[in-house]
């Protein structure tokens, strides 16, 4: 089977799970892992800027695209001459059926069995004790943030974060007024690459909240991913402690 991903989180997913660069045949630029697979895979653009032709020169059994990371016209078009799967994940349920459907078009139940079970065992232990108030920052200028219908509030909430954002939808834009509830102000690697200037920045209104620089991937990328984060978020936990909040 000839599969090409338009979506990152699920290149690493596919390969995670056993196929062959010869099954995945296409991938956007943005799909970099895992490294040494994708390297060999052909780019077919990006996430919002598919190009149809080179598509269509790979002649994919599958193609696997998501609601929000791709644009629904580009997905319409390719429907006319492939089966196209459109994926839309918000929670940790929608990722367990991702992985277990992979599983099953791949051939790789029980591999996609155990990393559903690592991911659930992983948000079980990382736990902070008592909630903690945060607000989690993945844009600058305007300053955008993510309310409770993402798939980053379910991991923030599932670690024991509160969102402050939580009664908006989507991707909000707001004010640096707009952070006075949060105990802690997450910086997001992605997609804004947000940087240690960005923190001082936001220090000049906020000097005695925490504000920290988090990994983007750790809370975005649905998939397998989690599942190899279990050593980050204890870590971020382990700091978020300390501070005694």
């Amino acid at each position: 089977m000839k599969i090409v991903s338009l979506v990152p989180s699920i290149t690493e997913a596919l390969f995670d799970l056993g196929p062959t660069e010869h099954e995945v045949v296409g991938r956007t630029k943005f799909c970099i892992h895992p490294k040494d697979k994708v390297k060999n895979v052909t780019i077919i653009g990006g996430t919002k800027n598919i190009h149809i032709e080179k598509i269509k020169a790979l002649q994919p059994d599958l193609i696997l695209a998501n609601k929000e990371e791709n644009i629904k016209e580009q997905v319409e078009a390719l429907m006319n001459n492939f089966k196209v799967t459109v994926t839309n994940i918000e929670t940790i349920e929608d990722n367990y059926y991702l992985l277990k459907n992979l599983g099953k078009l791949l051939g790789k139940e029980e591999r996609a069995q155990l990393f559903n079970l690592k991911i659930y065992d992983i948000l079980n232990q990382a736990q902070l004790d008592t909630p903690v108030k945060a607000a989690y920052l993945i844009w600058r200028n305007p300053y955008m943030t993510i309310g409770s219908d993402t798939f980053i509030h379910k991991i923030l909430t599932e670690i024991g974060f509160e969102n402050i954002f939580k009664d908006k939808t989507r991707y909000p834009v707001i004010t640096t007024e707009d952070l006075t509830e949060a105990d802690v102000i997450m910086l997001s690697s992605e997609p804004f690459p947000f940087k240690e200037k960005h923190i001082d920045e936001l220090k000049a209104f906020y000097p005695d909240k925490k504000i920290m620089i988090v990994d983007g991937e750790a809370f975005s990328w649905y998939g397998t991913h989690i599942a190899k984060c279990e050593h980050y978020f204890k870590k971020l936990l382990a700091e978020i402690h300390s501070l005694h909040i």
